[in-house]
């Protein structure tokens, strides 16, 4: 809904609560807050019209109908009265105050631990999972992490072999796409051989026991930062073959967009990924054409010595 002259597509939410329990209220400004919601009105909040700001806000929707409020959610464009220019500027302040404090914190540690560089490392994941317009903060966000980091004893090992889930299920959201195919050819592969896999719609879904999300809104294993699912997975199983941290990056430049890695492979992929979509409507027949197609990829970047 972009257009050239800068005019932004827009998802506003606009809703309201009971008065009571007063909790309610609490706990919907703290989510908006955690999705980066830009307030206009005491009750209208909008985010930049993509598909995870609408799942996230389905989610809070859907919360806000279960206790007994009321909430609408719409597509717009502002023609007077505010610009996308000012949300933009008004949303990029709000991330880099939030920068800001946490430096401020990493830099009033005097002998940090792993825990503390655990506990900043994944408040700037969440900083930077609602900076939506990238904020000038974060450049020194980051770099005083990694001063914190130099300081800091390494952290604990990522889970163990023995603390691996086995035969557990798996539930992502319907339409699965390139992190979701490859997330599930790794879990298959080296994470829990055993794993069944459900797809679900992103409204209405309510967590069984056991189950375990992946890729989805407050997920067990979801984007963390910029790392998306499949990194995040690597990194939490302490995966250290080279073939997949390489396929972790090229997950990432298609899934992402961002260019990060630059890898090479990436256009290549994302077509072939995109063939499987056109041609596939079942998401396991997705999944299972998915991990062909990561299998060969792994064995030609073996062999590769990649």
């Amino acid at each position: 809904m972009n257009d050239p002259t800068g005019n932004r597509g827009w998802l506003v939410l606009i809703h309201q609560l009971p008065p009571k329990p007063d909790y309610l209220r609490v706990k919907v400004r703290r989510k908006l807050q955690r999705i980066g919601a830009i307030a206009l009105k005491n009750t209208v909040y909008v985010l930049p019209d993509n598909d995870e700001a609408r799942e996230d806000f389905r989610w809070l929707r859907r919360e806000i109908l279960t206790d007994g409020g009321e909430a609408m959610l719409m597509e717009a464009e502002f023609i007077e009265g505010v610009t996308s220019h000012s949300l933009e500027r008004l949303s990029r302040a709000e991330r880099d105050q939030e920068y800001r404090e946490l430096v401020v914190s990493a830099d009033a540690i005097p002998s940090p631990t792993a825990s503390d560089y655990e506990r900043l490392q994944r408040q700037i994941g969440e900083i930077i999972r609602r900076d939506h317009f990238g904020a000038a903060g974060r450049d020194t966000a980051e770099f005083s992490l990694r001063n914190l980091r130099a300081r800091t004893r390494p952290s604990a090992a990522p889970a163990s072999e023995t603390s691996r889930p086995r035969g557990a299920t798996w539930v992502t959201r319907q339409g699965v796409k390139i992190d979701r195919m490859a997330s599930a050819w790794l879990i298959r592969g080296w994470i829990d051989p055993d794993a069944t896999f459900r797809f679900v719609p992103p409204d209405g879904y309510e967590p069984a026991a056991g189950e375990i999300r992946f890729d989805m809104f407050e997920g067990e294993f979801t984007h963390i930062g910029d790392r998306c699912t499949f990194e995040v997975l690597v990194h939490h199983f302490a995966l250290t073959e080279p073939s997949l941290v390489a396929i972790a990056e090229i997950v990432h430049d298609v899934d992402c967009k961002d260019g990060k890695f630059g890898r090479a492979e990436a256009n290549g992929v994302a077509a072939m990924i995109d063939g499987i979509v056109l041609t596939t409507p079942d998401d396991a027949a997705r999944l299972a054409a998915g991990a062909a197609l990561f299998a060969n990829l792994r064995a030609s970047l073996a062999r590769a010595g990649t």
